[in-house]
């Protein structure tokens, strides 16, 4: 709510007037000041834009940070370094070791674009520490033989991948790195919700299915395995039909309980939902569905009423989701 984050922000402006007196903190209530308002594209509320130098011109927007201490990490590495220099393989597994998700990148030389993208990316996920090191000695540690970066997940690597110069995009690498603060299949409920929502991945996968049945392990099993696959790409949720305080959702979706089990893609900017054409949960129709999806091949799935059997006999005729195309274009 905004009453909390008015509190974390508050909280985060208490502690850098010590560490940092030159971040000044103000709050706007834009009601009384439409021409801020207007000026600076606010939407949504609350809204938080860094200004630097003294301009108001294209200010950083701070989306998705909602603790005082990813706060402070953020302004922090927007106003100075924003990854930590490694000398030695003491020095990775000690950040390692202190923290649960740790993202460090091996570079061969520390000025080039994938080090560029890579630092920009470290600015905008505050939630976790990021490490980088041109040491020989830490790259022969860890059998390292390319730039790359590892995100290092309860002290064990969980992911790795090459950063090739000009390849590596910054929005791309924020997805994929901010995956990693939820599991590879996400429960939904109200406090994964938040988290859900906060990583910036428009493409949502949902499997519709009860927690309690006798086919939920093997369904579950399939459903992860295609996860991997498509991290930073498409979010895989999980939604137990079995929990009441799921109906809205069901409703959105326009799930039954017939439908179940049931995978739907949705796109958060569009709004436009997807059902998967096949009716068992494998690994093959769950990798095919997104790929399908991906490519643009997969079509949108309109809710329908079945079309009345004297839809045309009378002079007005009458328009369901599954005839509307075909008569009225």
């Amino acid at each position: 709510s905004s009453q909390n984050f008015s509190e974390e922000f508050a909280e985060a402006a208490r502690q850098l007037k010590k560490e940092a007196p030159r971040i000044q903190f103000g709050k706007i209530d834009v009601t009384y000041q439409p021409d801020l308002r207007k000026e600076f594209n606010i939407q949504a509320f609350p809204t938080v834009k860094l200004f630097v130098n003294g301009s108001r011109e294209d200010p950083i927007d701070c989306k998705g940070v909602r603790q005082a201490s990813a706060f402070i990490t953020w302004v922090k590495r927007r106003t100075g370094s924003s990854t930590v220099l490694i000398n030695s393989t003491d020095q990775a597994e000690a950040l390692i070791k202190t923290n649960d998700l740790v993202v460090i990148g091996f570079f061969r030389e520390l000025h080039n674009d994938g080090v560029e993208v890579f630092c920009e990316t470290a600015r905008d996920v505050p939630e976790m520490p990021f490490g980088m090191t041109a040491s020989e000695d830490v790259y022969a540690d860890y059998g390292i033989q390319k730039n790359t970066f590892i995100v290092f997940k309860k002290g064990k690597p969980v992911h790795n991948e090459v950063l090739e110069d000009g390849r590596q995009n910054k929005l791309g690498l924020t997805r994929l790195i901010k995956t990693f603060t939820l599991d590879l299949v996400t429960e939904y409920n109200i406090e994964t919700s938040v988290k859900i929502f906060d990583v910036p991945v428009e493409n949502h996968i949902l499997l519709f299915t009860p927690v309690n049945s006798e086919m939920f392990s093997e369904i579950y099993e399939n459903y992860k395995s295609a996860a991997a696959e498509f991290r930073g790409k498409i979010l895989f949720i999980l939604v137990n039909t079995n929990e009441g305080r799921n109906g809205r959702i069901f409703e959105y979706f326009r799930i039954r309980d017939i439908d179940v089990p049931a995978v739907r893609i949705l796109n958060l900017t569009s709004d436009a939902k997807y059902k998967m054409p096949a009716d068992e949960v494998t690994v093959e129709n769950v990798r095919e569905f997104c790929q399908s999806y991906l490519n643009g091949r997969a079509k949108v799935h309109l809710s329908s009423e079945e079309i009345p059997e004297d839809w045309d006999k009378m002079s007005v005729k009458v328009l369901v989701g599954k005839n509307f195309n075909s008569i009225v274009f």
